[in-house]
């Protein structure tokens, strides 16, 4: 076979393919993945992976569905990583900055040395959502951070010990709990929809293939 690259799986040496993703090559070599994959599109955050290229001493992170294997390629996947997730209830907290301060107090601690951002597998500005939640403007960490996967990969490198994506979900749950404009239209709509009014339409789009569904989404009509 032409085009195959030698990579090193959780220490072992393995020839695949060059066009293939970490997981695809993962699978190529014999390996059946069951936990730390998901959508294999890039947006269920499941499959946050670490590696280093031979020779290069930069240790790098990604997602193993997006990022495809190179000559010399050592990977170790992250099946977790330990975030604190703090218990709250979003009908009794404050829309107030205090609220990051009682749930989230490493978030002050942040040094900016840029570590998240720079990790991102996404390439959004981290530290700057972190500081918009620092200051309590939830509003702009909740746009800032709107396109996370939780992946938790920005928090592996943080000396702070920040869970950046929890401290961004919360914001997200704050914005549209208490900030964000009423939609009324919306809300008719989940009535309609819980009453089986748009059963018969549901199963046609569910039963339609993935293509044209992406061309459906892509040429809606979009609401100002």
């Amino acid at each position: 076979m032409e085009n195959m690259v030698n990579v090193y799986l959780f220490g072992k040496k393995y020839e695949v393919p060059a066009d293939l993703t970490i997981m695809r090559a993962m699978e190529y070599a014999g390996y059946q993945l069951v936990r730390g994959c998901g959508c294999r599109n890039g947006f269920c955050g499941a499959c946050a992976t670490i590696y280093r290229i031979a020779g290069d001493r930069d240790l790098k992170t990604c997602l193993a569905c997006q990022t495809k294997v190179e000559e010399g390629m050592y990977v170790a996947t992250l099946p977790f990583f330990p975030l604190v997730k703090q218990v709250y209830d979003i009908e009794k907290i404050p829309a107030t900055q205090q609220v990051m301060m009682q749930l989230y107090p490493e978030i002050y601690a942040c040094i900016g040395c840029n570590a998240c951002t720079k990790n991102c597998t996404q390439d959004l500005n981290v530290m700057q959502y972190i500081a918009y939640a620092q200051r309590g403007e939830f509003e702009k960490c909740a746009e800032e951070s709107f396109d996370c996967v939780m992946c938790g990969v920005c928090s592996t490198r943080c000396p702070a010990g920040i869970s950046h994506p929890q401290v961004a979900m919360l914001a997200r749950r704050i914005n549209g709990k208490y900030l964000a404009p009423k939609t009324a239209h919306l809300e008719e709509r989940v009535q309609e929809i819980r009453s089986g009014t748009f059963t018969d339409l549901i199963e046609a789009l569910m039963g339609k293939p993935v293509e044209e569904m992406k061309e459906l989404y892509n040429n809606r009509d979009i609401e100002k």
